[in-house]
């Protein structure tokens, strides 16, 4: 059993594969997803505003899967696998760094092709202060063609950041790594403009 909370040190690094070239500048789709707290949200019209006070942009992290303290890894060798390890280190970060990062401008979402009832119980545990969206059916994953890997016959999220604004991606972080220093990584970026 792992504990999902704890980062080892040594994970294999993601190297930037082009798999994310795509999405700077293209328009967010017209895609409904279930937020853990029982939204139905659409990104391509979210109004960050109603949400976060003045925000600017919407901050999406996406991630593979977040792990339960206590239950085994999605595979045996899921740590060997560049980038997967680390979603709850980084889930973490962003809620520890929340205030900044709605100072910045932005609210925030976490993604994954996780269902809403794991979501749901993953920000209870973390005291997550924002909503995890599911992509559970890879509608939104398809429509932007996000980089995605297969791990014990599941469809995962590569680990990315979208910022958007207007309707569009504005910038993307991809790869990301280390997880749990990424927060810090996307609050400083929104606080350079």
């Amino acid at each position: 059993m792992i504990d999902p909370t704890y980062l080892p040190p040594h994970l294999p690094q993601p190297v930037d594969d082009g798999a994310a070239d795509q999405l700077r500048g293209m328009v967010v789709p017209d895609v409904e997803m279930l937020a853990s707290d029982g939204r139905r949200v659409r990104l391509d019209r979210a109004d960050p505003a109603a949400s976060a006070g003045s925000a600017l942009r919407t901050v999406v992290y996406a991630y593979p899967r977040t792990g339960r303290p206590g239950e085994p890894s999605l595979t045996d060798d899921w740590d060997l696998i560049p980038g997967a390890r680390g979603c709850t280190p980084e889930s973490c970060a962003f809620r520890d760094h929340h205030g900044e990062l709605l100072a910045a401008g932005a609210c925030v979402f976490g993604l994954s092709t996780q269902s809403r009832a794991y979501q749901r119980e993953a920000v209870e545990r973390l005291r997550l202060p924002f909503a995890l969206l599911s992509d559970a059916d890879l509608r939104f994953t398809t429509a932007l063609a996000l980089p995605t890997f297969q791990a014990a016959g599941q469809t995962l999220l590569r680990r990315l950041t979208l910022v958007l604004r207007g309707g569009r991606v504005e910038h993307v972080f991809y790869p990301v790594f280390p997880p749990d220093r990424h927060a810090e990584e996307v609050v400083a970026w929104l606080s350079a403009r």
